[in-house]
């Protein structure tokens, strides 16, 4: 009985003991929980953090409306200010006469000051003040080239030569221009025309006084074809007001450009001047260029003509040719370039253009003028040129983008072949900022000597030299 006992006693002891035991056993470490691309099934619930997420997006504002669109009050005020200082040192030393007895010199400043508006529904609006004042002694004449009467600045300036920069102050410009899309281009009231090279239509840039012109203007493109009509009732020349033109006069010029090396142009040009009838006239002709590369050259073209007769009665019948060529080779920084003008003549009057930059054609020093300012000569003119152009790597922080160039010309009597004189030229610009430019400038015109009979007189020798500074904002 006791054994028993005792037997019991020892089980149940060590049933107690594993069971105290087991429960000194750490539970073992759970698996980790599925990742959400693991699971299958359907979708997990939302997270917590997920409508905190939702609030927040529904609590942002909305998009600012749109801003109105601009006034014609806020397109002027975001336009851009136009402001040129042009200062010019000018000496001329021609051939002594009974009358003319001294050197000129001329030291004037120009100013332009304007403002041009910012884009409002195609249109745009510019106006635009000219000053021109001189700057030292009036040693020099101011007259109409040509013209035989007394200077207009007095006639105690007869004994100086021509210097064609006097004082005046007026509207340069004042125009407003639509643009209704890239194939057109309209522009009414008084402006600034350049048509090609400037050979029949330019603005006489080189004078102080700028040439512009009142009337109404349509650019025009379609394709490869580019055209400009100008109608001009007015021609704001550079001697001042009262040395202006009255015009009825129409401009058409249309260039079509098939390809790189060929450029073809026609143009007409029918002017009608009522205070000047001797440079009214009809001008017709045509004009292919273009330019191409050869190896490391770049060759450059022009060939030109054009007729040129009588208009609306006013001058005597006529009619007389202009053909014009050259040749150009670009290689690296050089360019050398070979260039014929013939302006016909009869004896009475010679080929002319009355709306031209006539300064960059036969010669700087401008010894060929006519009556009203072109360059021509009454039996004709025939000027073979030669230049070379460089543009020098050069460049310091204050001295950059030089440029040089030198220019020769050979001029001869159109009608009778005789040999007039020549010319040398040479010119140097460089930037100083990229607002401002320096100009060194100078040109020497000899006539000949000895003339054979029956040719008319050439104009007088001269030299000339300018100085200038350009500041442009």
């Amino acid at each position: 009985m006791s054994t028993k006992i005792v037997l019991l006693a020892g089980v149940a002891g060590l049933i107690c003991a594993g069971s105290a035991s087991a429960q000194t056993v750490p539970d073992p470490v759970p698996p980790p929980a599925p990742t959400p691309a693991a699971e299958s099934g359907p979708a997990a619930e939302p997270v917590a953090a997920e409508p905190a997420a939702i609030e927040l997006a529904d609590a942002v504002e909305p998009p600012a409306p749109p801003l109105p669109p601009p006034t014609i009050s806020d397109q002027i005020a975001a336009g851009k200010i136009i402001m040129e200082i042009r200062a010019r040192y000018e000496s001329v030393d021609q051939t002594r006469t009974a009358t003319l007895k001294d050197q000129a010199s001329a030291l004037t400043v120009r100013t332009r000051l304007g403002w041009e508006t910012a884009d409002f529904m195609g249109f745009r609006g510019l106006v635009e003040f000219e000053d021109v004042r001189q700057a030292g002694e009036e040693h020099y004449a101011v007259n109409v080239p040509g013209a035989t009467t007394a200077p207009l600045n007095g006639a105690d300036k007869a004994r100086y030569p021509v210097v064609n920069d006097p004082d005046v102050t007026e509207l340069n410009r004042l125009q407003l221009i639509w643009t209704p899309g890239a194939f057109l281009q309209v522009t009414a009231g008084r402006q600034r025309i350049l048509l090609d090279d400037q050979r029949f239509v330019g603005n006489v840039g080189w004078r102080q006084d700028e040439q512009t012109f009142d009337g109404v203007r349509a650019d025009f493109a379609l394709g490869r074809v580019k055209g400009t009509y100008a109608y001009i009732n007015h021609v704001n020349r550079i001697l001042g007001e009262l040395r202006d033109w009255d015009s009825d006069s129409h401009l058409l010029n249309v260039t079509w450009s098939p390809a790189e090396a060929l450029r073809l142009q026609g143009f007409v040009y029918a002017l009608d001047f009522g205070n000047s009838a001797i440079n009214s006239s009809i001008t017709k002709g045509g004009k292919a260029s273009g330019k191409t590369w050869v190896g490391l050259y770049q060759l450059a073209y022009n060939a030109t003509f054009a007729r040129q007769s009588d208009y609306h009665g006013n001058t005597a019948a006529y009619e007389l040719d202009y053909v014009s060529g050259d040749i150009a080779g670009t290689f690296d920084i050089y360019t050398a370039k070979l260039g014929y003008e013939s302006l016909e003549g009869n004896g009475t009057r010679g080929f002319t253009t009355p709306l031209a930059t006539v300064h960059a054609f036969n010669g700087w020093s401008d010894a060929f003028v006519s009556t009203g300012g072109n360059k021509s000569f009454a039996d004709g003119l025939e000027d073979l040129n030669f230049s070379i152009n460089v543009k020098p790597r050069f460049r310091r922080t204050y001295f950059f983008n030089s440029d040089v160039l030198v220019r020769y010309h050979d001029f001869n009597d159109q009608k009778t072949g005789a040999d007039l004189g020549h010319e040398w030229g040479v010119q140097f610009t460089a930037a100083l900022t990229t607002k401002l430019s320096i100009q060194f400038k100078y040109a020497d015109f000899e006539r000949e000597k000895t003339l054979p009979l029956g040719t008319l007189t050439p104009p007088a020798s001269r030299s000339k030299a300018w100085f200038t500074l350009e500041y442009k904002l």
